[in-house]
């Protein structure tokens, strides 16, 4: 399956203020792998930054205003999420967005399905902190170079933390039905996925025997 991984920063954080879309960052995976494809722009909002937000992502006006306006990258963007899953972390505030510049555009909302991780999160881990920064955390996933929130990075680390929230891990090949008359870009993934497990050897559990009978106060064999 090809699903995409969302990220946008804007200049605030309600569209009911006028605020807009400052960069766009989407990553392509299939089956849960990422590919080489990938969409990111910088967004001219046509307004100013607000100062909360500029702590956030460090965008200056200055910056912005000589970029593209979304006007200007709207068709290569829904052309790269058309008919494609969209994966994002706190679904609510980037679709409001998206869908803000759609309608001033005049163009219909974004119908793709969505996945929104942040929803995952709090099934998964009620009462504890669900921000992208904690998941990676809790995840073991390296986010030092997220100083700033920056879109594709955070889709990086994003994508990271999706397969670690539907509990994915290693992707295996269908080699065993597979129809080697056939070329190399016939393989199909499987989408089954597994965890290594590594088994003691007989002379470790040996040992692991040992140390319970001479370190424990009580015997248990």
């Amino acid at each position: 399956m090809i699903e995409v991984v969302l990220d946008t920063e804007t200049t605030g954080l309600s569209v009911k203020d006028g605020h807009r879309i400052v960069e766009i960052g989407c990553l392509e995976l299939d089956n849960l792998i990422p590919t080489s494809n990938k969409f990111h722009c910088y967004l001219n909002p046509e307004r100013k930054v607000s100062e909360k937000a500029l702590e956030v992502h460090g965008y200056t006006d200055e910056f912005l205003s000589k970029k593209k306006k979304f006007k200007e990258i709207v068709n290569e963007f829904l052309d790269f999420i058309k008919n494609k899953r969209i994966i994002i972390h706190n679904a609510e505030f980037d679709l409001s967005h998206i869908n803000n510049e759609l309608a001033i555009l005049g163009i219909k909302k974004i119908d793709n399905e969505i996945v929104d991780t942040l929803t995952i999160a709090r099934d998964k881990f009620p009462g504890s902190s669900i921000s992208l920064d904690s998941l990676c955390k809790r995840y073991r996933i390296d986010n030092s170079k997220r100083a700033k929130h920056t879109a594709i990075i955070d889709c990086e680390l994003l994508s990271k933390v999706y397969i670690n929230l539907i509990d994915q891990k290693e992707p295996t090949f269908d080699l065993k039905n597979h129809d080697y008359s056939k070329t190399n870009t016939d393989i199909v993934y499987n989408n089954t996925y597994f965890k290594k497990i590594i088994k003691p050897t007989k002379q470790e559990i040996e040992d692991h025997r040992n140390y319970l009978r001479t370190s424990l106060k009580k015997n248990f064999y």
